[in-house]
């Protein structure tokens, strides 16, 4: 038996007001749900954890629905026969903002959300599918609806951990810890049956919290009718932990308890893998229905930013490349700040909105695993080799980006490493790039730099140019098979990328720096002997701090810069340091690295200002001698990366916009 489609379309609009994109014109925007009837036995989706005990219907098959969400050409025929499929980010829509420079939304419509038009212009079909199972409706998220999983019947129970890191003072949290995720309820409603911890750092032993001091429950409020003071309430709940005088910030809290009815989360790979075949070869879908792309795709590419970076790596891994006829389901795929993570998603229990292991976050969450690189390689601690790409028949070709957060916080260096920490070639269809001194949340619209609980203002590097280019040589690449720019990473052959100890003796010393003390080390994990099927509990794995895999970092230049990759015009043309890692205040975790964010430390501006400060670094008025001098610099470095093929002519004459005035609201300077 076959898996069906069938699309259930409840809009069918114009896009951008019927804005016309160049030469390939108006855009319209389809948006429903689709409906997958799968067959738990077939080979092509055998390995979804769980699937054999999902609930089915009297032809036996596995049902499951998810909202979908299309922009295309009116015209088919004027578009460029190639399909974009954006991995939802916790089913939010991204790659408008990301890709067109545009204001981000998840109801995209007006011509504010076309941005500067790139997708439209080059004439793509953009389109999202929901693959994450945990989400709640709200804020036009994208919801996938799976099914409980029994056993012949009876509730399936097992052990589940979440970590709650409190910013504010917060008196009671969703069991998923994120108010936009659905939550396994508990087993038992008495807290004597599970465990509640708290510690300051990652290492710390955990400090037992009594199972008299809280509850499962949810705190409610609102104003009293006859007080006119605000009422406050403490409600049962199954899905809620409650904790009497509230988390307190500069806590990791730690929940470990009986959780029952997991659904089978690995169904988000087949609905994209389904979902996306169907609309590059289908006619129609199980209801007669024509496919909106009929005979329209060419070529098809995936995108994936941190989360969907991670998925996208392990739909690759698991051969979901393949869709249940065997043919290639993306010829190109693009997963940006990924790091080294992959799995997650494919066990049992699975909470996919969580973030991969961060420093002081989620840091032995089950997302890293090896193998870690596309190339062939063998973990030193297990003798068992492996790779990503195993699959020459259907594997896509290969463009993997990551910013400088990926090497402290993510362990990006072992995606191009050996577990030791030595470089690794990449197979011939892999580009790797690191895009230098950037973090990994980098905001196309220009904001004045924050702090937060942070110790030095969030980076601001801009690099959404560095997205268009590297589509437009994706595409050149899948469908000419001209080769794109070689990969640009830290290696370890040219003193580029570095053990931590260099980094202390390079990096300079910068007036009231807060440095990180390491990047985010990765310890041997084990998961359980079941880890290997996806049936296994979630609760804290036995960790060796003694059994380290390799993690470094990029060497940077005498302005605390990184020297390797792909340096943005920012970068090339610096204001300032620009960091991948930002370092907690005191009360929130101090010292410690913060979430994904990044530093920016801005130049003194005159030589008078290095002096008084003592800071190391040439300032900003002695690199340029006016504003024109600056701007003139990062259109220089603008176009060495056209020439190098990594950045489109295009975007040079933007760059000099956004340079003027020297680079406010992102740069912090008292030039005039």
């Amino acid at each position: 038996m076959t898996n069906r489609i069938t699309l259930d379309i409840t809009e069918r609009t114009p896009f951008a007001v019927g804005h016309a994109f160049g030469e390939t014109g108006a855009y319209e925007r389809l948006s429903g749900r689709v409906h997958f009837d799968v067959d738990p036995l077939a080979p092509a989706q055998a390995r979804i954890v769980d699937l054999d005990k999902a609930e089915r219907d009297a032809r036996g098959l596995v049902r499951c629905s998810a909202d979908f969400f299309l922009l295309k050409p009116q015209n088919l025929a004027r578009g460029n026969r190639r399909l974009f499929v954006d991995y939802g980010n916790r089913g939010n829509k991204r790659a408008l903002q990301f890709y067109n420079d545009a204001m981000h939304s998840n109801d995209p419509g007006a011509l504010v959300h076309a941005g500067n038009g790139f997708f439209m212009r080059r004439g793509y079909s953009v389109a999202w599918i929901a693959w994450e199972g945990d989400l709640l409706p709200g804020d036009g998220r994208l919801v996938l609806n799976l099914p409980v999983c029994t056993d012949n019947g009876a509730p399936i129970t097992g052990k589940c951990r979440v970590e709650y890191i409190p910013e504010t003072e917060v008196p009671s949290y969703p069991l998923s810890g994120r108010a936009a995720a659905w939550s396994y309820p508990t087993a038992s409603m008495d807290t004597a049956t599970a465990s509640l911890t708290k510690r300051r750092y990652q290492d710390d032993l955990r400090i037992p919290v009594p199972p008299t001091a809280w509850c499962f429950a949810r705190a409610e409020g609102g104003a009293a009718r006859d007080t006119f003071e605000t009422e406050n309430a403490i409600s049962p709940s199954d899905k809620h932990i409650y904790l009497y005088g509230g988390f307190q910030p500069g806590w990791i809290y730690e929940l470990v308890y009986t959780a029952k009815d997991p659904v089978p989360m690995g169904l988000g790979h087949l609905v994209v893998r389904d979902f996306s075949s169907f609309l590059k070869y289908a006619d129609t879908d199980a209801a007669g229905t024509d496919n909106p792309l009929r005979g329209a795709v060419e070529k098809s590419y995936a995108w994936g930013r941190s989360q969907t970076g991670r998925c996208l790596r392990d739909f690759v891994y698991r051969g979901f490349n393949a869709d249940a006829s065997g043919r290639r389901v993306f010829d190109g795929v693009l997963p940006h700040v990924a790091g080294a993570g992959r799995k997650w998603l494919n066990h049992r229990f699975a909470i996919p909105i969580v973030s991969g292991g961060q420093q002081h976050e989620d840091r032995t969450n089950i997302a890293d695993e090896f193998p870690f690189s596309y190339a062939m390689s063998t973990d030193h601690f297990t003798g068992k080799s492996d790779a990503i790409l195993k699959r020459p028949e259907t594997d896509p070709l290969v463009m993997h980006s990551q910013s400088a957060t990926e090497y402290w916080q993510r362990r990006g260096s072992l995606a191009h490493t050996d577990t030791g920490g030595n470089d690794l070639p990449q197979p011939d269809g892999v580009r790797m790039y690191f895009w230098s001194s950037s973090q990994h949340g980098s905001d196309p619209i220009a904001k004045a730099p924050s702090k937060g609980v942070n110790s030095a203002y969030s980076n601001i590097v801009s690099t959404s140019m560095l997205f268009r280019a590297m589509l437009d040589a994706m595409d050149a690449w899948a469908t000419h098979g001209t080769a794109p720019p070689d990969s640009r990473v830290p290696l370890r052959a040219d003193g580029t990328l570095i053990s931590m100890e260099d980094w202390r003796r390079q990096f300079p010393a910068i007036p009231g720096t807060v440095a990180p003390h390491e990047p985010n080390t990765l310890p041997r994990m084990d998961f359980g002997p079941r880890a290997a099927d996806g049936i296994l509990d979630n609760e804290p794995p036995i960790v060796d701090l003694n059994a380290q895999y390799a993690v470094l970092v990029p060497a940077v230049d005498k302005d605390g810069n990184d020297i390797a990759g792909v340096r943005a015009p920012m970068v090339g043309a610096p204001m300032g340091t620009y960091t991948g890692w930002n370092t907690r205040i005191r009360g929130h975790g101090f010292g410690a690295m913060y979430k994904f964010e990044g530093s920016y430390f801005p130049f003194p501006d005159t030589a008078e200002e290095r002096v008084w400060s003592s800071d190391p670094r040439v300032s900003a008025r002695e690199r340029y001698v006016s504003k024109a001098a600056y701007v003139d610099a990062i259109c220089a470095a603008a176009r060495a990366l056209v020439i190098q093929r990594l950045m489109l002519e295009e975007d040079v004459e933007r760059c000099a916009q956004a340079a003027a005035n020297w680079g406010r609201p992102r740069h912090i300077t008292d030039l005039d």
